[in-house]
């Protein structure tokens, strides 16, 4: 793997836990602990692949499984959204030999008989970020989630300390029922109380995470609702295209709680003037959940040491009213379809995005 710079290298070994020898260059570093002297192959599997956010992800993923040279293989599959490819791939994968399957379940339990068949016949399966129901060391090795419900008590926190009296809330997720929405609603619903009125449609407006859909939501939620106090979406970028809907209709933009992404960090410096009610409060997008699944699956292939973690919980990245080192963040010379709370080097991800 090559870095940019001795300082690139250091920053990324010490974010991985893996200590750097001295030397000349710099360009030798220890092999982390999770990746043992086993070898192995692995796989990293979406359920589907076609947005900026997985292309991020994907490079993460692939970043992390350069890090232990036992890994002598990685193969990629993207199941474009069918299910049944989803499937197919899993399985494919399997029978080529490949020792280890990371898998982004987005289809969630329909995929579960095929982790479950490839986990009996001695693979590793680690599932990730999706819940695909089973359990740990019956249907899979272990399932690496990410803690959608702490997001939700981070943003009911931040939205009770500019809105302390209440008020009227928007929540955007992505398909009907999804887990990740429910388990974020169930964090707001921990932190705020009956003075604080959802008004979408329980348990969410639902937007598929499409920004053409997220637009038409948004259009039809302004039209019934002649304030809307802050808007909560779990993903951020996807309502960029959409917000200028307020002001076309002589209204502030309200206060957003949501998920990084360049292309919404760079909307709110160019708007925010005009917008007297825009607040921005943003969480890591989590596209570095990836790399601890990455790391269970190469240290149960491997013989290393598992993380000490399972679960991967994303920080709070940009406050517009706490400013300082919290300052919500754009790079305007970078493509607009990136994450800076990413630990993937925006340069980086500048290339995934561009392919």
């Amino acid at each position: 793997m090559k870095y940019h710079s001795t300082v690139k290298q250091l920053a990324l070994a010490a974010a991985f836990g893996v200590t750097a020898f001295a030397s000349a260059d710099f360009a030798r570093a220890e092999t982390p602990s999770w990746c043992g002297p086993k070898k192995a192959t692995l796989a990293l599997l979406d359920g589907y692949g076609g947005n900026s956010w997985r292309q991020v992800t994907t490079a993460s993923g692939k970043q992390t499984v350069e890090l232990c040279p036992s890994i002598t293989k990685y193969e990629y599959a993207d199941g474009q959204g069918d299910t049944q490819k989803s499937i197919s791939d899993i399985k494919s994968m399997a029978a080529k030999g490949v020792d280890a399957l990371v898998v982004f379940g987005d289809a969630g339990p329909a995929v579960l008989p095929a982790l479950t068949s490839v986990y009996k016949s001695g693979k590793v399966v680690v599932p990730y970020r999706v819940a695909v129901g089973g359990k740990d060391g019956q249907n899979y090795s272990k399932f690496v989630g990410a803690s959608f419900e702490s997001d939700g008590e981070t943003w009911g926190k931040w939205i009770k300390s500019i809105l302390p009296k209440g008020g009227n809330l928007l929540f955007l997720s992505g398909p009907a029922g999804n887990s990740q929405g429910l388990d974020e609603l169930k964090g707001l619903k921990k932190e705020l109380g009956d003075e604080y009125v959802f008004v979408n449609q329980a348990p969410f407006a639902v937007t598929n995470w499409d920004p053409a859909l997220t637009q038409k939501v948004l259009t039809a939620e302004i039209a019934k609702n002649p304030k809307i106090d802050v808007i909560i979406s779990d993903f951020g970028p996807s309502m960029v295209g959409a917000l200028p809907l307020f002001t076309k209709q002589g209204k502030s933009i309200p206060a957003i709680a949501t998920s990084d992404g360049n292309s919404l960090g760079c909307f709110y410096e160019a708007n925010k003037a005009g917008n007297p009610d825009f607040k921005l409060f943003t969480v890591a997008t989590g596209n570095d959940n990836v790399r601890l699944a990455v790391q269970w699956a190469v240290a149960l292939a491997t013989d290393g040491k598992p993380p000490a973690d399972a679960t991967f919980k994303a920080p709070a990245f940009e406050d517009s009213v706490a400013g300082g080192a919290s300052a919500v963040k754009c790079r305007q010379d970078l493509p607009g379809a990136i994450y800076l709370s990413s630990e993937l080097p925006p340069e980086d991800q500048a290339k995934a995005v561009t392919k």
